[in-house]
């Protein structure tokens, strides 16, 4: 079942809560299905068994303005959080790989200068990201640091009027075919304390090594890379200049958060809805499986489930366009969604039998992709102490700080 066959059924009604929306958010959102279904579908069986990321789909993201679609000026649609949410949600239904793309894109490098770049640099980056022909990536996390990036260990040295910066990154998307990078170090600026600071970087700066992590079990038809940094020498206006230290990189951090909320959504959908399709059309013991009390049970259970999680995603959207979404809350949709997820895309396998495990179907291609969004832009354990702290207002992280 594709996901256009999939509007105007029972399982719809229930799965994608249309009365939550306007006629304008569905249409936008339909015409985000109508491209997944034309031109992921057929291929990205084949993607993702040869980890291939289709970077001929770039210009079309671009078209469509998914490409920091969030965002206002510089050539970016400047949509709403839900309509933001919708598109994200549209593109996992097809494969997580291709929304981590757009997430990578626009919500951590657009986002970073945008937010905190000079009016120069936004005017000289964003329009052409904007329009596909620049690709970026984010470089926050590290091969020690992981989920403490404050402990990030890459510096950037001010000598002779230029930035040199030297470190190692890791698990960074779209490294090796980005154009330009967003990299993150510990910085001393003005005379002043170690702050971290971002920096403008163009991938073919001496010294800037991008290699893709190779093999993968998951996120194949996406690419994820480490980076080393050795002596690489920037101009001072390469540096971020709005950013005052580690909230800079932890705001772009909320705001692909917030895609993944909606994500994996679709991922989920979409395992359950292939599911419920094979459901009517497997006989086993002469008459369908559907029609089975075990696998109805099944299906009621994960569709309740997936109902919950679009809930969640439209009442932060709700919030986040009303500018009264506090930070911590998004958390709650990363956690909770992502964990959903998983465990939808799991048990929709189990109803396909052992053709479940081939990539004629979907559902266990997502579970896997899962395991990497559910890591990445924070752990469950992560959020858990974020939304701890939230509730408490003690800080696990570290105990007895605030």
């Amino acid at each position: 079942m594709t996901a256009t066959a999939l509007t105007g059924s029972p399982l719809a009604a229930m799965l994608e809560c249309p009365s939550a929306f306007s006629d304008e958010e569905l249409a936008r959102r339909d015409t985000v299905r109508e491209f997944v279904d034309r031109r992921v579908r057929p291929g990205i069986a084949a993607w993702y068994e040869s980890a291939h990321f289709p970077v001929e789909l770039v210009p079309e993201f671009a078209e469509l303005g998914l490409l920091g679609m969030h965002l206002q000026g510089y050539g970016c649609a400047g949509r709403t959080a839900v309509d933001y949410g919708l598109a994200m949600q549209e593109l996992e239904a097809g494969d997580s790989g291709l929304r981590t793309f757009v997430s990578v894109q626009g919500s951590l490098a657009m986002t970073a200068i945008h937010h905190h770049g000079s009016e120069e640099q936004k005017s000289r980056w964003l329009p052409g990201m904007a329009r596909g022909e620049t690709i970026g990536c984010f470089a926050l996390t590290e091969p020690a640091a992981g989920s403490d990036p404050g402990a990030m260990t890459t510096t950037a040295v001010e000598s002779g009027g230029e930035w040199v910066l030297n470190g190692s990154k890791r698990w960074i998307g779209l490294a090796t075919i980005a154009d330009v990078a967003i990299v993150w170090a510990k910085a001393a600026v003005d005379g002043g304390r170690e702050r971290v600071r971002g920096f403008i970087v163009p991938t073919d700066t001496p010294g800037f090594v991008a290699r893709a992590i190779e093999p993968k079990l998951s996120m194949r038809a996406s690419v994820q890379c480490d980076v080393e940094l050795t002596d690489v020498r920037l101009p001072l206006d390469a540096l971020l200049p709005e950013n005052a230290g580690l909230a800079g990189p932890l705001a772009c951090l909320d705001e692909a958060r917030y895609g993944i909320v909606w994500g994996a959504v679709g991922a989920a959908r979409d395992a359950l809805t292939q599911a419920a399709d094979y459901a009517q059309e497997r006989s086993p013991f002469g008459q369908p499986l559907a029609s089975y009390q075990l696998t109805q049970r099944k299906l009621v259970d994960l569709a309740l489930e997936v109902q919950k999680a679009q809930l969640l995603a439209v009442h932060l959207g709700r919030l986040k366009d009303a500018g009264a979404l506090p930070t911590p809350l998004i958390s709650s949709g990363k956690l909770n969604n992502c964990r959903t997820a998983i465990e939808v895309c799991r048990e929709a396998r189990t109803i396909l039998g052992g053709n479940g495990v081939t990539l004629d179907y979907s559902p266990l291609r997502h579970a896997n992709n899962l395991e990497s969004v559910r890591t990445y832009e924070g752990t469950d354990e992560i959020h858990t102490l974020i939304l701890g702290q939230y509730l408490t207002g003690h800080n696990a992280f570290r105990p007895g700080t605030r």
